[in-house]
Order: structure tokens, then C-alpha cells, then sequence
């Protein structure tokens, strides 16, 4: 097996599948106050700044910026946790939840779309091999 050409022809393809509009929208909620909200909404409201930052990968500078945000925007609160007052407890707000909601639904319909093309059996072998990569990622 010649795993270098292959990696060449993946890598080619990932540049040319960057350009993909639905790929460009998965990859935008991955990101900012999208994929932020999401990580609140996981949380069932218990989460503080650092734990959202380290599931984002961004500073805690940046995680404060977005934070700043999305509370200006009436997405989230912040509140001071009564069992150690040092910490922020990040809740989202019904406004935000509803953002959350709406946006994971328009994302779901765009992957929806894209396993459509790809037809039933290339879809679960994609699904199958994106989990399989996930695991490895761990």
C-alpha cells in the first residue's frame, strides 16, 4: 500500500472539499459563539469559562471576548457559583437556547443534504470512518 500517495490525494481533496458550502458551515459552528453556545447547551447549564475554553481550544482571553458577546446579545448569564464564589457559572438564556436549537437544527439539515448526495451506503461508510477518525483523535 502506498500510504503516501494516498495522503497526497487526501490532502488535495480536503482543499477542495474546504471549499464545499456545507463544509463551510459545519466548520464555521465549530467555531466562536456557535460552537460556544452548543458546549453551554451540553452542559445543561453548569459550566464555567475555562471548561468552554479547553472544549474550544481557544484562550481565555478570547473565551471572555465571546462571552462578553453572547451575553450582550442576551444569549447567556453569568452568575457567581454560591458553592465557591472564585467561579462564573455560564447559563444560557431562553434567547440563546433557542439560537442554540435553531442553529443545530440548520446544521443537521445541511449534513442531512450532504450524506443525501453521497446515497445510503457511502453515507454510513462515512459516518463510519469520521467516528473511526474521532477515536483516533482521543
Amino acid at each position: 500500500m502506498d500510504y503516501l500517495t494516498l495522503a497526497e490525494e487526501f490532502l488535495e481533496h480536503m482543499h477542495m472539499f474546504k471549499r464545499f458550502k456545507p463544509q463551510q458551515q459545519i466548520n464555521e459552528s465549530m467555531h466562536g459563539e456557535a460552537f460556544a453556545l452548543h458546549q453551554i447547551a451540553l452542559s445543561n447549564g453548569r459550566i464555567i469559562p475555562s471548561e468552554i475554553s479547553a472544549a474550544i481550544g481557544i484562550s481565555g482571553a478570547r473565551i471572555a471576548a465571546t462571552l462578553n458577546s453572547l451575553e450582550s446579545k442576551g444569549h447567556i448569564t453569568r452568575r457567581i457559583d454560591p458553592s465557591d464564589r472564585r467561579r462564573i457559572i455560564v447559563s444560557l438564556t431562553d434567547e440563546g437556547r433557542e439560537q442554540e436549537e435553531a442553529h443545530r437544527r440548520m446544521l443537521i439539515g445541511t449534513i442531512e443534504q450532504m450524506l443525501r448526495m453521497l446515497g445510503e451506503h457511502d453515507a454510513k461508510e462515512y459516518v463510519r470512518i469520521s467516528r473511526k477518525m474521532a477515536e483516533m483523535a482521543k
